[in-house]
């Protein structure tokens, strides 16, 4: 516990990091220390054969950050059933899970990267851009939502 000025004592402060997990690249956003707010951070692109420096990625940013609580994105289908895109995101949630301490939540991510397209374009990013930011910021989406919830 920190005092605030005046005596008053506050909550340790501390971020959350959201994840849009995809087959060839993973979008990471990070939420401010009071967690009101949210801002795509990075996207770290996939490699075959390199699964785990995926995770010690994660590791990293998680403990430079401070990270409380990791948010991972579950692509559902729009019935809210489980397909073979969930499958693959259960797995690495649970791989997470069992490299990293900090508690690891699947959320619902469904049309988040149509948003993320939508926002993109009205800021006027180019293909590229939007090629190159679309997963940081579904990122973004998934966390703002969450912490919108909260």
């Amino acid at each position: 516990m920190r005092p605030f000025p005046g005596g008053q004592v506050s909550k340790e402060m501390s971020r959350v990091l959201a994840i849009d997990y995809g087959e060839k690249s993973v979008g990471i956003a990070i939420s401010d220390e009071l967690q009101l707010t949210s801002r795509p951070l990075t996207t770290l692109r996939r490699r075959r054969g390199e699964y785990q420096q995926l995770l010690d990625d994660i590791q990293n940013l998680v403990d430079q950050h401070e990270i409380e609580t990791i948010l991972v994105g579950l692509p559902l289908n729009m019935d809210g059933s489980r397909g073979p895109a969930a499958s693959r995101t259960m797995r690495f949630i649970a791989d997470l899970k069992r490299q990293i301490a900090q508690p690891v939540l699947p959320v619902d991510e469904r049309l988040t990267s149509h948003e993320a397209e939508r926002i993109l374009r009205q800021q006027g990013a180019t293909q590229r851009q939007r090629r190159e930011l679309s997963d940081e910021t579904a990122a973004m989406i998934i966390l703002q939502d969450y912490l919108s919830r909260k």
